[in-house]
């Protein structure tokens, strides 16, 4: 791939409450290998009303940092940010921009894409080479498929599905660069009247260390209560099926899959989850699993890093007692 005078990579770092997310620190990983392939460097874009903190965590892991800060970056506001890299972009005229695959992220590459005439590659979870020119893997059909893409504009134009990357280690802190960008007022269509914490943001799947989650296996709403005394005990965060959630075990917030949270753990634990499809799309990420299925040929266990056949009923209440028996050594 001819990258001509491209170089640098762009990679907007989504914040929450002025915390970059795990998903978005992820993208810096990808934009690092393009950047050894283009001799440029990897520039983290920070967007908000305050970006003290987060460019003070962000700097060791990129070569620099550029700090657009302002009233209109507030969380959410979509439309200023997706104006404020375009401007980014024709500025440093980077070979890539890279994004989290959020809702955020999917929506400003999108429209950036659409502005400057670019094609883009969407949820990818790897990316290999063909020579100096990037092939990325994005799932299809619900991950029952894997494909191989190339984008033959520039720059390319790519975000990236959480927990496919590991994030960067950290390094020797790079320049943090205050970027003024005054949103004209014709670039806001819709403004952030108030933003409400919903039951879905408060449990943060995306962020969790150990997750346990339970599927329809565990066969009643007194029985996924097993599921939540385990995560608790673990300092993890409960994860459901859609049956489970359907049958009013647990909130939707909970919902781990396909039509729900994409998810990369360190451990994940799946309780009467049978595997389909739908859901380990949205766990195959994970570092560690264990699945536990009274039915040996559960697809779950396809994925597992250990299995344990049994009746979930049976098995969770031995693994609290002995969980509780160690700590309490």
């Amino acid at each position: 791939m001819d990258w001509g005078n491209r170089k640098d990579i762009l990679v907007f770092l989504e914040q929450k409450d002025g915390k970059a997310l795990n998903g978005a620190l992820e993208c810096l990983t990808p934009a690092r290998a393009l950047a050894q392939h283009t001799g440029g460097q990897v520039l983290a874009v920070l967007m908000g009303t305050d970006n003290a903190g987060a460019a003070e965590k962000v700097a060791p892991l990129a070569d620099g940092v550029l700090a657009v800060t302002g009233g209109d970056y507030s969380d959410g506001a979509a439309d200023a940010f997706t104006w404020a890299l375009e401007q980014l972009a024709a500025q440093y005229e980077p070979a890539a921009v890279l994004a989290g695959n959020t809702p955020l992220g999917r929506e400003m590459t999108a429209r950036l894409c659409a502005r400057l005439g670019l094609g883009s590659v969407q949820d990818a979870t790897a990316l290999t080479w063909d020579g100096d020119t990037p092939v990325w893997t994005v799932p299809l059909y619900g991950g029952t498929v894997l494909n191989d893409v190339v984008v033959d504009t520039l720059p390319v134009v790519a975000t990236t599905r959480s927990g496919a990357f590991a994030k960067p280690e950290a390094g020797q802190a790079g320049p943090v660069t205050p970027v003024e960008l005054q949103v004209p007022a014709d670039a806001v269509k819709v403004k952030v009247a108030q933003a409400v914490k919903e039951l879905s943001e408060a449990v943060n799947l995306e962020e969790a260390k150990v997750i346990v989650t339970g599927g329809r296996g565990m066969g009643s709403k007194e029985q996924f209560a097993l599921v939540e005394e385990l995560a608790a005990l673990l300092g993890g965060v409960v994860g459901a099926t859609r049956p489970a959630i359907e049958d009013g075990w647990v909130s939707r917030a909970h919902q781990v899959g396909q039509s729900g949270k994409i998810v990369a753990p360190a451990l994940y634990i799946a309780c009467g989850v049978s595997g389909a499809t739908q859901h380990v799309s949205g766990m195959n990420g994970s570092g560690y699993v264990v699945a536990i299925n009274k039915d040996e040929d559960a697809p779950i266990f396809d994925v597992a890093d250990v299995g344990i056949v049994g009746d979930v009923a049976k098995v969770l209440p031995l693994m609290i007692q002995e969980i509780r028996q160690r700590k309490a050594e």
